[in-house]
């Protein structure tokens, strides 16, 4: 059965009119620790043999500013990107850990969500990323439509759902981690990642595509899935940090020197394969050296680790030097470094278990204790006041409390541009803040910060939460205190803390404070906090969503009278119900099979925390929901392609139902071509707002 949707526009975002918008480059470095860069070294306190020099990042430092208490929201790559790009975080989505496999279909980013690339397109600006998209692929099959996945694609035709399709005009991408993206057909060095057993470039490779550009998988040979093999299209894993950074040179020249676009501003989102396993250093980026050509802080030679963070170094610097020495066509007296602002960071920390690499934290990548999500934050804009430009003197330091996925909110109040209403349906940014108050010294209100993906947890989904200086019993109690919880508070929106920690007096998270007694009400605080903003759908909601929270479970006799008035409909049969929840007898089971469906409808307007599906034995999730005029979203049971991860069918963070508009709960695929489900409808947990 075809179910093609009509996808719904995004906000119509009203951007501020002034002539001085930056220019924005946000450049995000993969596995990269606090003890990664020579600018951090006075935190680290890593010596001069230990730590790997990294001018560029420094000159910004100079430049501007750097933070020392910034976070990733997950410390792994997928969710973090998905967080960054759409200030919302990624456990809200499908994923309470783990990550993406670029080579499959259903990106994690749905067609209508406000990405930063949509939200700086709106605004008149030129859009490009060039990198690791990590964010899933959605291909298109031989007959044209979308496939289900890598097994139906046909690499030549354009993919059906990439970053294109999310905001950015231009984009030159790997689909994932780079040793993963494609086979790889470098003639020398480590053949790395799956490409370790000789020439993995068959018609039946499963690796990946290689180089995107825009749509086009430009190694396609229209053989199966091999790629071509020599040539500047070939997939060359020690090639792509030259390749990145050339690309990133020909959007920006494209760009300045046509008269058509060169006085509209750009954005630039550059997230680098490097530091991410495996190690394959490029031998020069522009006219720089980069293999063996890191050095420590002491003259002393670098590891081959330490040269694929030093490429990141040469790529950023690069990008400084063309800045600093071209003329900016909207402002010509001035050049382009006064008027873009810069910003450097990592998706997550170090991807070593070392304390060089780490600084004074513990753990590291995949972890929710500081070593897994604590990274660099760099940035500079001259003439938004946010340092001098002036990399000769030393820059300005915070000690502020940020996260990656504040800066849709942030970049919205540069441009001058309202955040999505949420109490209107709209969907964006539902858990971002605003940082520019402490980009220029001022102090942010407090709020809590969310890590999710714990390898140290019991199950990965476990998280952690943290809140400076709370308020208990309207005593405020100081400390940068942090609780974990297991699985699930994501899973089910359910607390359990596990360990708390105070990062003032115990940055290494050594001494579990949750047993002692005195802490009790501040652990009660904690929790209560961690609850409101988990199931509130997002923090922004948090201030507009109603108290009374109301669960209809279809395995038991629901109230009467009921405490909210809603509206089933069916498709392809009548409604039945019993101890698994509710179905339709339309076909031989009472699970909602193919050909049938469920539609809710409420009389009022609706907060949707969560919904609950159970396949039983014989069922399996698919198919797909839909809230309202959104776009549809498949309906999983796992977190993410990985059914060992996880197996359950609890859908969070549906946002808001409009009163009358409809919640369609589908098996059917909705591009036709996915598997289909067969499930019950379990429960429900919805807050009613009051009527009008």
């Amino acid at each position: 059965m075809k179910n093609f949707w009509l996808l719904p526009a995004l906000p119509l975002l009203v951007c501020g009119q002034f002539p001085d918008r930056p220019n924005v480059i946000l450049f995000m470095a993969d596995d990269m620790g606090m003890g990664d860069s020579s600018a951090y070294q006075f935190l680290t306190k890593n010596s001069d043999a230990q730590q790997i020099l990294t001018p560029a990042m420094q000159r910004l430092a100079n430049m501007g500013m750097l933070f020392t208490d910034a976070h990733t929201p997950s410390s792994r790559c997928t969710p973090t990107r998905y967080g960054l790009l759409t200030g919302r975080y990624p456990w809200r989505d499908r994923m309470k850990h783990w990550v993406l496999f670029g080579v499959q279909g259903d990106p994690l980013i749905e067609k209508d969500r406000p990405t930063l690339a949509t939200l700086f397109r709106s605004c008149g600006y030129a859009t490009a990323m060039v990198g690791k998209w990590h964010l899933g692929l959605r291909y298109t099959r031989q007959d044209g439509r979308p496939a289900a996945g890598w097994e139906d694609a046909d690499l030549t035709k354009d993919v059906f759902d990439g970053p294109c399709d999310h905001g950015f005009d231009y984009a030159r991408f790997t689909s994932r981690s780079h040793g993963t993206s494609g086979p790889d057909a470098g003639t020398t060095g480590l053949r790395a990642g799956k490409n370790k057993k000789g020439d993995r470039n068959t018609p039946s490779q499963s690796i990946g595509p290689g180089h995107i550009h825009n749509r086009r998988v430009i190694g396609a040979t229209g053989q199966g899935k091999q790629l071509i093999k020599k040539g500047q299209s070939a997939y060359d894993l020690h090639s792509l940090g030259s390749r990145h950074s050339d690309h990133a040179m020909e959007f920006l020249n494209q760009h300045l020197r046509n008269q058509e676009t060169s006085f509209d501003p750009f954005f630039l989102y550059y997230p680098s394969n490097s530091n991410h396993g495996p190690y394959t250093v490029d031998r020069k980026i522009g006219d720089k050296e980069v293999k063996g050509a890191g050095r420590m802080v002491s003259g002393d030679p670098a590891s081959v680790r330490l040269d694929y963070i030093y490429e990141n170094d040469i790529a950023l610097g690069r990008l400084l030097d063309f800045l600093e020495r071209t003329r900016d066509p909207r402002r010509p007296s001035k050049k382009l470094l006064d008027n873009t602002l810069v910003i450097f960071t990592s998706d997550n920390g170090a991807e070593v278990p070392s304390k060089t690499a780490t600084g004074p934290f513990r753990s590291n990548k995949g972890s929710c204790y500081e070593g897994g999500h604590r990274v660099p934050f760099i940035l500079s804009w001259p003439n938004g006041e946010i340092g001098n430009g002036n990399a000769g003197n030393p820059g300005k330091v915070s000690d502020q409390l940020i996260g990656l996925q504040d800066l849709f909110a942030t970049f919205s109040s540069i441009l001058k541009v309202n955040l999505p209403d949420l109490r209107e349906g709209d969907k964006g940014a539902e858990d971002s803040f605003d940082l520019t108050p402490a980009l220029h010294g001022k102090p942010l209100p407090m709020r809590p910060m969310f890590y999710n993906d714990h390898k140290e947890g019991e199950n990965g989904a476990a998280c952690a939460m943290r809140i400076d200086n709370p308020a208990v019993d309207r005593k405020i109690v100081p400390g940068k205190w942090k609780i974990f919880f297991d699985d699930s508070l994501l899973r089910e929106g359910r607390a359990q803390a596990t360990q708390l920690f105070e990062l003032s007096s115990d940055p290494m998270e050594t001494k579990n404070r949750l047993p002692d007694e005195n802490l009790k009400p501040l652990v009660r605080r904690l929790v209560s906090t961690a609850l409101l903003h988990r199931n509130a759908g997002g923090h922004r909601f948090v201030s507009i969503a109603p108290k009374t929270r109301i669960r209809l479970d279809w395995r038991k006799p629901l109230p009467v009278p009921s405490p909210l008035t809603f509206f089933l409909s069916t498709k392809g049969g009548e409604s039945v119900r019993d101890h698994e929840g509710l179905g339709v007898n339309g076909q031989d089971s009472s699970q909602v099979e193919p050909g049938e469906g469920l539609a809710i409808r409420f009389q009022s307007d609706v907060l949707i925390e969560s919904v609950g599906l159970t396949a039983g034995e014989k069922g399996g999730c698919g198919g797909f929901f839909r809230v309202g005029k959104n776009s549809p979203l498949a309906i999983y049971c796992t977190d993410a392609d990985n059914d060992a991860k996880d197996q359950q069918g609890i859908i969070s963070d549906l946002g808001i139902l409009k009163k009358g508009d409809r919640l369609i709960l589908d098996p059917n695929p909705h591009f036709g071509v996915e598997s289909a489900g067969s499930w019950k409808l379990q429960s429900m947990v919805v807050r009613p707002f009051p009527e009008k």
